[in-house]
């Protein structure tokens, strides 16, 4: 007998709306199951086709345009999710309340929660059973009531729970990753061509920029795909000992992604959630050795080395309960790394150094020598402190750049000339004011002009630096160059410069001191 409890069929339609990793159903004010079902705007629901499943938060809209009476609208992501073609039949029924809101309930009062209630409260937040209010509800109690030690470590054991855990039959897999916060930073690009050429397994999935001007993924793509799937990219890494690729398909701790989703709009980085995202996705990607670079300046993420410090040894507590071998570096933080900030600008500072070229930046590729050798010493065969003289051999013998071409062949290879980079047309420069030296540069501000005109969406779009920190200039010299593709782009980065250009001019002794590695 026919389900007569079952609600009606609606046809799907695939809204083309980029919903940002949250799943949203539309129904039109007067369809029948809309007023049969007693819905509500933001009311999570349940969405049935095809044997598939989803969850989705409810938007009401008046518009047959966006969705007609007997149609189901729903999201890029969540049309996606079922993998149906549009017109097909499909349910929606109230979703029932998430298990865990009790112990969300219970976090929002500044209680320390149980390692179950973390998992309950993760296992929802991955099957998108929060929706965005309650998502945003528990981000900012965990920021407002700091997590001690042991609740990090609950929360990030349980956000590797939920989500695929690789194993690449190997030991010691190895990667390396920076907290964030300097622009031009690729010394990813640099260290996994470097440590691949060694013999090590380094297979580095990396983020899209958010709020950035480009994320390692933004600059790979500059010279090849990111995107191949994922049984696709376990050859290549098996084949050539390591990848540069999205992450965004591998399904790794998927909770930290809709977490992410809530974190970064709120301007929220708290420790604790900080340490459980990066450490999920490390142990989930199935890592068993982690560099980890924690940049300390006074426009970077870390103000302090008594902050880095304490970060570090969360870091380092965490890390251990999770059975993940981890070396923390503190470094340099007082400006963006490289030349460029963007991904061509990038792109071209990465082909430089791996092409041993005059002009390639030395911090860039010092910082990445540096790194790629304590990386190089996870290896038992090398002996601690011989890891810089190793990699820097890899690299100056060109070994380095033939297997970062191989990589790059593997992932779907792109046409890019570092000689004669594609640089969005319109450009202007920022000269200095006065005669003196640079003392002051703000990374914030320059990652702002830098996305004002364009970047990362706009390739080419971005800011080439001039000069950098102790550099000694004259009135009227150019600073930075900026380049943009569209006329209204060029006008607000030039508007921001304006208005602070982030860069300052003094005298020698007013450079701040430089953190080295600790």
């Amino acid at each position: 007998m026919p389900d007569t409890t079952a609600p009606p069929e609606l046809r799907l339609k695939r809204v083309a709306i980029d919903t940002y990793r949250e799943n949203v159903a539309y129904l039109h004010r007067d369809c029948a199951v809309y007023r049969a079902e007693g819905f509500q705007a933001l009311s999570k629901v349940e969405v049935r086709a095809n044997g598939r499943r989803i969850l989705a938060s409810l938007n009401v809209v008046d518009d047959t345009c966006i969705v007609d009476r007997d149609q189901l609208g729903l999201s890029e992501d969540a049309f996606a999710q079922l993998d149906v073609p549009d017109g097909h039949p499909a349910r929606i029924r109230q979703a029932e309340p998430p298990s865990s809101i009790p112990a969300l309930h219970r976090k929002i009062a500044g209680e320390r929660l149980s390692h179950e209630d973390y998992r309950a409260i993760v296992r929802d937040i991955a099957e998108h059973r929060y929706s965005k209010i309650e998502l945003t509800a528990f981000v900012v109690a965990t920021n407002q009531s700091e997590l001690d030690r042991e609740e990090v470590y609950y929360l990030s054991e349980a956000m590797i729970a939920v989500g695929r855990k690789l194993d690449w039959q190997a030991y010691p897999v190895v990667d390396k990753h920076c907290i964030g916060g300097i622009p031009g930073n690729r010394t990813s690009m640099l260290v996994v061509p470097i440590v691949a050429a060694h013999g090590m397994l380094c297979p580095k999935t990396s983020s899209r920029a958010i709020t950035s001007p480009a994320g390692t993924a933004d600059t790979m793509e500059v010279l090849a795909k990111v995107d191949p799937p994922f049984e696709r990219l376990a050859e290549i890494v098996r084949q050539h000992r390591g990848c540069l690729a999205w992450g965004g398909t591998s399904e790794l701790s998927p909770a930290d992604d809709v977490l992410i989703s809530v974190e970064r709009p709120l301007s929220i980085d708290s420790p604790g959630q900080m340490v459980a995202s990066i450490l999920s996705k490390k142990v989930a990607a199935g890592s068993t050795h982690l560099l980890l670079d924690i940049p300390v300046g006074p426009t970077a993420k870390v103000r302090s080395i008594p902050e880095a410090q304490r970060l570090r040894r969360l870091f380092e507590y965490v890390a251990k309960r999770l059975g993940l071998t981890i070396d923390v570096l503190i470094t340099d933080g007082r400006q963006p790394v490289g030349r460029g900030i963007g991904p061509v600008l990038e792109a071209r500072d990465v082909m430089w150094v791996l092409r041993n070229d005059p002009r390639a930046p030395d911090d860039l590729r010092l910082k990445a020598l540096r790194l790629a050798g304590r990386m190089l010493e996870f290896d038992p065969d090398v002996r601690g402190g011989d890891g810089f003289a190793i990699a820097r051999d890899i690299l100056e013998s060109g070994r380095a750049l033939a297997k970062m071409e191989a990589i790059m062949a593997a992932q779907g290879a792109k046409a890019f000339d570092p000689e004669a980079p594609q640089l969005a047309a319109q450009h202007f420069e920022v000269l200095a004011p006065v005669d003196g030296v640079v003392c002051r540069v703000d990374n914030l501000q320059l990652a702002r002009i830098a996305r004002l005109a364009g970047a990362p969406k706009v390739q080419g779009a971005g800011v080439d630096l001039l000069h950098k920190l102790g550099d000694t200039v004259q009135a009227g010299m150019p600073l930075y160059r900026v380049h943009a593709a569209y006329s209204a782009d060029l006008a607000f980065a030039r508007a921001a410069a304006e208005q602070s250009p982030g860069m300052g001019l003094g005298a020698a002794a007013d450079v701040p001191p430089n953190f080295l590695e600790v």
